[in-house]
């Protein structure tokens, strides 16, 4: 593996939530260094220690509370349901979080859906067809192989994943010779973090990331025809649709790059890093040197890498999240309060960054509506 970034001491996970500023500053934190394999085009932070890791009940990263969010996994699940005839099906979903897109697969078809995730909390579970769900609270494997689906579905939890190999052939094994079984995996595109610099989006519990060609050989590798490669949500999200077959396929998809140009988005993220952390930290010292109330809008993975790789302290104050859960936490390694957008009226900041541009204009919306005024900038 090709070395080609470095950070220290950054919070094992994102979005385990701290009761007080204490835990939160002494949160556990690795470090990263991401290795770029020029042979199949995968990266990977070759530090990561997965024994440092917990996805337990305060594992925080539902989405559900953002209609952006909400409409983008409604039309996703629509397209599944109908493209794939999941009607009255079984749906079997790897890493289901709290429930939502199983039930949202399962409302929409009339499905029965088994969802395995070690953070289920049972209270949390809002579908409007529960009594179809089964939930199991644990880490996908080789024991569960016997919980079958028509589809197979695995948002966001590959790129948590180390071996990522193991982890998809036992996806494959588990399906056996059940070939018409659909398969649905969605992840981060690392093009485009790599082509942005990005550096908010890389983070110690994200171990694996994927572009089109090396998820697309990772599949391929583990006996799966791939029947859809595509960006989604912004171009932040590569989707992959796939079914299983006995021998493996050798033919390319249009969306995959070759590792030379993978090697080129290294090297361009390698040579721009450095100054992309640069600006960004001017930027801030700027805002507080000029005296101006500055906040960040929204309190997930970015705000953390954000501010933890950056080393913010008093240039932020306040964090807003829309997701009441989130309110009165403290996030880790940062020692930030995580306030509810309501708070802005008391706050009146100058300045409000938000930590993804695919919601601006909602945010936007939100600070119009309460009649806040203030600056809005993206982080990109």
């Amino acid at each position: 593996m090709q070395i080609f970034y470095k950070v220290k001491n950054i919070p094992v996970h994102s979005c385990v939530l701290m009761s007080t500023k204490r835990e939160s500053q002494d949160f556990p934190t690795g470090d990263i260094r991401l290795g770029f394999c020029k042979n199949c085009g995968f990266i990977s932070n070759v530090e990561f220690n997965p024994s440092l890791l917990d996805y337990s009940i305060n594992y925080e990263d539902q989405q559900c509370f953002s209609p952006t969010f909400n409409a983008f996994a409604r039309g996703l699940a629509n397209r599944l349901v109908e493209k794939y005839d999941l009607y009255e099906k079984d749906i079997l979903e790897i890493g289901c979080g709290k429930g939502d897109f199983l039930g949202l697969l399962c409302k929409l078809g009339n499905n029965r859906g088994v969802g395995i995730d070690p953070a289920i909390v049972n209270d949390r579970i809002n579908s409007e067809t529960l009594e179809q769900l089964t939930f199991i609270k644990d880490y996908y494997s080789d024991k569960y192989a016997e919980n079958h689906g028509d589809l197979v579905c695995c948002r966001h939890t590959l790129e948590h994943i180390y071996d990522t190999r193991e982890f998809v052939h036992s996806v494959r094994r588990a399906i056996g010779d059940r070939l018409d079984t659909i398969v649905f995996f969605e992840v981060p595109d690392v093009t485009r973090m790599l082509y942005e610099t990005a550096f908010w989006d890389i983070y110690y519990e994200h171990c694996s990331y994927f572009s089109p060609g090396s998820l697309a050989r990772l599949f391929r590798l583990c006996n799966f025809n791939i029947i859809e490669l595509s960006r989604d949500f912004g171009e932040q999200y590569l989707l992959i649709e796939a079914r299983p077959v006995n021998e493996q396929s050798n033919k390319i998809n249009e969306l995959e790059e070759s590792t030379k140009e993978m090697e080129k988005y290294v090297r361009h993220f390698s040579l721009n890093s450095r100054k992309k952390l640069v600006n960004w930290k001017n930027r801030l010292e700027r805002i507080e040197l000029d005296g101006l109330r500055a906040v960040i809008w929204g309190s997930g993975s970015k705000c953390v890498s954000f501010m933890t790789t950056l080393a913010i302290k008093d240039e932020i104050e306040v964090i807003i999240d829309i997701n009441p859960y989130r309110h009165g936490k403290f996030l880790p390694g940062v020692g930030k309060k995580i306030m509810p957008p309501e708070y802005l009226k008391k706050y009146q900041p100058d300045v409000t960054i938000v930590m993804n541009p695919i919601y601006r204009y909602e945010i936007g919306q939100m600070i119009d509506d309460m009649g806040v005024s203030t600056e809005i900038i993206t982080v990109d």
